[in-house]
């Protein structure tokens, strides 16, 4: 059995990865075309569509086709995003007059769905050092007609650079991944990975902190099941950082946050936090943490 996998029984969870199915997924972009047109259009492809209960715009689909060569996908009337993977952006639910920074913002579909939030109006300043993942980055912009983000390529833990303060901050941070990601997850993986990719986070989650306004909030995500970069990586941050409370991650999927980790007792309110098992939900493994600064 791989290490990861009896790490997963000490945190009570026993499954095994061949038997689960990821349920594929869209997301509506609203600043093209409304909900009801799209469902229409693409059921008239007989394309099987089933309204994400725990999402305000995202739909499961069946579909015997690619989803990813209709007209409607390059007109950029949807994204092709996982259902996981909308809810920071949905969690952190930014108005159309905030400061945004979005952090490690390539290819793209979360900093879109915060300019759909936003309606297009406030700011949006996405970051990403990496050189071809900002093509994606700007093609998508483009494609779903996004008009207030600010594209540069920079590594967000110099974010201070920019002397400026934000109102709201989405990290989806750079980690480890999940079996999902890749076939052979379990066999790539090492600890010693893990906790060099939590180091990272750590400086990430620093530098967010430094940024945000008073009162203000981040939202910290990563697409990984691995403690060192979840919930040790947000008690690492409230022992730091007196000046931050964590919020309750309202999603009605999901579990709460660990708070006793291989035999280490966490901060209790880690359990406002959300931790996304993938037998429990169907979707990849996922954490969400939503801070706020007093």
């Amino acid at each position: 059995m791989s290490v990861f996998l009896k790490r997963y029984e000490q945190l009570g969870e026993t499954f095994d990865p061949k038997e689960i199915k990821l349920k594929r997924s869209i997301r509506v972009n609203t600043l093209k075309i409304s909900e009801k047109e799209l469902v229409s259009r693409l059921k008239e492809k007989k394309v099987k569509l089933a309204k994400i209960p725990f999402l305000d715009k995202g739909y499961f689909y069946e579909a015997e086709f690619s989803l990813g060569a209709t007209p409607e996908y390059l007109q950029g009337y949807y994204y092709l995003q996982e259902a996981a993977s909308q809810i920071p952006a949905m969690v952190l639910n930014p108005s159309s007059n905030d400061l945004v920074l979005d952090m490690s913002a390539a290819p793209g579909g979360k900093t879109t769905q915060l300019a759909s939030y936003m309606d297009n109006k406030g700011t949006v300043i996405a970051l990403d050092s990496n050189v071809l993942r900002l093509e994606s980055l700007r093609n998508n912009v483009e494609r779903l007609g996004v008009k207030n983000v600010l594209i540069y390529k920079k590594d967000a833990r110099f974010a201070e650079d920019f002397d400026l303060k934000f109102d709201k901050i989405l990290l989806d941070a750079p980690c480890s991944g999940n079996f999902f990601d890749e076939e052979k997850w379990f066999e790539t993986r090492t600890l010693e990975g893990i906790q060099e990719r939590a180091r990272l986070q750590k400086e990430l989650l620093r530098a967010g902190v430094k940024v945000l306004k008073k009162n203000g909030v981040l939202v910290y995500s990563v697409c990984t099941l691995e403690p060192e970069e979840n919930e040790l990586n947000i008690n690492w941050l409230l022992t730091k950082y007196d000046a931050l409370t964590l919020e309750e991650v309202n999603v009605s999927i999901g579990d709460s946050g660990l708070t006793n980790i291989f035999g280490e007792k966490l901060n209790s309110d880690i359990k406002k936090c959300k931790r996304f098992w993938p037998h429990k939900t169907g979707m990849q493994g996922f954490f969400v943490a939503k801070i706020r600064k007093i």
